[in-house]
C-alpha cells in the first residue's frame, strides 16, 4: 500500500514507535526490505538517495520502488533521501515518489529556509510529504567528514530548538532531520548522543523527528531516542554490510559461479538485518 511520509509517521506517532527507512540501492535490497516488512506486518519507508544515483538511476529503480510499494501488504512510503539538487527532487516528483527530502543543511540558515520553503510548496501541491534537515552530522551522506573553514566543537553541529521552531513554522515541512550526535557510515566508537536535543526540538516543533546515521547505534540508544520524539530512523550501512558479508561468503564457498546466487545470498542476509532493525524500532 503506497502512502506518503506524513501518513506513515502518523502511525509512528500514534504507536510511539519509529518507522525504519532503508535505502533501496538495487532490486536485491528493495526485495529484502519489502519482504522483511511484510513478514513482520510493519510499515516501512524505502528510499533512493541522490548520492546512490550513480549505481541505479532513479528512472530505473524509482518505478520499481513505487510498484513494490503499491503491491505490498503493509503501508510503504517511497522517499527521496538527501535530495540536494532541485533537478533530482523534480525527477522524484515526476516519477511518483510520495516523499522527498530537501537537504540544504550545509547552506547558511536563510538559504536552507528559502530552498526548503520552495520545495515544500511545490511538493505539497502534489500531495507529497517533505523532510528537511537542520543541524549537521559530523559525516556527510557518503560517509566523508563534513568540511568547515574553522574548527567546530561537537555541540556546534547540534540542532538548535529555537531555530528549529522558526524554521518548521515558516517552511511547513512534515518532518525534520536533526543532529544530536549520530553520524553517517560505520562507527569507529559508540556515538555520544544528546537526547535532550531530541526532547527540546520535539517540543519546540511539534513535528516527527528523524534520526540520520542510525546504523551502529545501540538498542538502548534507539529506544531512548524514540521515547524523546524520533519517529523515523534512517538505516543502511550495516544492512549493506550484512549483504556484502553474505555475498563474500557465497563466493568463497565455491558452490556456484552465477552472480544471481551471490545476489540471492546477499538479499536474504539483508532481509534478516532489516527485520532486526524493524523489531527494535517498533519494540517488537
Amino acid at each position: 500500500m503506497l502512502v506518503n511520509l506524513k501518513e506513515i509517521l502518523e502511525i509512528a506517532e500514534r504507536e510511539k514507535i519509529a518507522i525504519g527507512m532503508f535505502n533501496a540501492t538495487g532490486f536485491d535490497s528493495l526485495q529484502a526490505v519489502i519482504a522483511a516488512a511484510e513478514e513482520l506486518n510493519q510499515p516501512v519507508i524505502i528510499a533512493h538517495a541522490e548520492v546512490h544515483n550513480v549505481y541505479n538511476d532513479i528512472s530505473i529503480v524509482g518505478p520499481a520502488m513505487i510498484a513494490a510499494a503499491k503491491n505490498a501488504k503493509v503501508p510503504v512510503c517511497v522517499h527521496l533521501d538527501h535530495g540536494t539538487s532541485l533537478e533530482m527532487i523534480y525527477r522524484a516528483l515526476r516519477i511518483g515518489f510520495t516523499s522527498v527530502m530537501i537537504d540544504a543543511s550545509a547552506l547558511p540558515y536563510e538559504e536552507n529556509l528559502k530552498l526548503t520553503k520552495q520545495v515544500t510548496e511545490m511538493a505539497h501541491a502534489m500531495g507529497v510529504s517533505v523532510e528537511a534537515e537542520l543541524g549537521r552530522l559530523v559525516t556527510g551522506e557518503a560517509g566523508s567528514k563534513e568540511g568547515s573553514t574553522a574548527p567546530l566543537k561537537e555541540e556546534d553541529y547540534y540542532t538548535d530548538p529555537a531555530e528549529a521552531h522558526a524554521f518548521c513554522k515558516e517552511t511547513g515541512v512534515d518532518a525534520l532531520a536533526i543532529a544530536f550526535g549520530t553520524a553517517h557510515g560505520f562507527y569507529t566508537a559508540q556515538p555520544r548522543l544528546d537526547f535532550d536535543v531530541v526532547k527540546t526540538v520535539a517540543l519546540a516543533t511539534g513535528l516527527p523527528l528523524v534520526m540520520h546515521g542510525g546504523s551502529g547505534v545501540s538498542e538502548e540508544g534507539f529506544k531512548t531516542a524514540i521515547k524523546e520524539g524520533i519517529r523515523k530512523i534512517n538505516y543502511y550501512s550495516y544492512m549493506s554490510k550484512a549483504g556484502y558479508e553474505a555475498a563474500k561468503a557465497e563466493i568463497a564457498s565455491g558452490r556456484s559461479s552465477y552472480l544471481h546466487d551471490v545476489e540471492f545470498a546477499a538479499m536474504k542476509a539483508m532481509k534478516e538485518d532489516v527485520k532486526k532493525a524493524i523489531k527494535t524500532f517498533a519494540d517488537l
